[in-house]
């Protein structure tokens, strides 16, 4: 589906500066920021502004097309990835990566019996083994 077609289904008026926003998260593997996204989008649309960027990734979270995440300290990362995942922080590139909800095994015990869980993310750092 278009860019165009997706911000039309959601109720939000097509620009060509959100195109290019839409176009460049929603086809990223990357967990950009909001300066991420600007970076990248002011290569195809260079009079793009900063609030253009932080309103039109503000709408997508609303509309349920990304989701914000804090996985960097201090930053706020995109994530176009709205099913249930985990994520692994490469500490030495800083690169985030997508682990699938299957592949972590979590129990939590009777230590939160008294708790209704409504989301759980699992978010691991490290580094890759010398040699591999």
């Amino acid at each position: 589906m278009s860019a165009q077609a997706i911000l039309r289904n959601c109720g939000i008026q097509p620009t060509p500066q959100r195109i290019a926003v839409v176009n460049f998260v929603l086809n990223t593997t990357s967990h950009p920021s909001a300066d991420d996204v600007l970076e990248c989008v002011r290569k195809e649309c260079p009079t793009i502004s900063r609030a253009t960027v932080y309103n039109t990734l503000n709408l997508l979270v609303e509309k349920r097309l990304l989701r914000t995440q804090v996985l960097r300290e201090g930053t706020i990362v995109f994530d176009p990835n709205i099913e249930l995942h985990h994520h692994f922080i490469d500490e030495e590139s800083g690169k985030i990566y997508d682990i699938s909800w299957d592949a972590v095994q979590i129990t939590c015990g009777t230590s939160l019996r008294d708790f209704e869980i409504r989301e759980m993310q699992v978010v691991m750092k490290g580094r890759r083994r010398k040699g591999k």
